[in-house]
């Protein structure tokens, strides 16, 4: 999926169209303490060695999202596109 590096779209800041920077929304980290990551470092430790997965089916491509920067009020904003897809998001250059 292969996106322009800008893009004219509506800012709910500014209140009308302006252009927009196009940047990719990286995944923050893991938190440590959440009771997952706790529940799953709780069962490697000790004899285990290793945890033994579930077989999960075949997921459905993720919506795709990126973040736009308004030039006029460099106010950002999230947009997620409506197809699902398993492609990743590439910038034009």
């Amino acid at each position: 999926m292969k996106i322009e590096k800008e893009v004219r779209t509506f800012c709910p800041n500014c209140n009308k169209h302006t252009d927009h920077i196009v940047r990719n929304v990286s995944k923050g980290a893991q938190r440590g303490l959440s009771k997952a990551t706790r529940r799953h470092n709780r069962a490697i430790s000790g004899y285990v060695g290793s945890v033994e997965l579930k077989i999960h089916p075949k997921k459905l491509g993720k919506r795709q999202k990126v973040l736009l920067e308004c030039k006029v009020c460099k106010k950002n904003v999230e947009k997620v596109f409506p197809k699902r897809t398993k492609k990743k998001i590439e910038i034009k250059k």
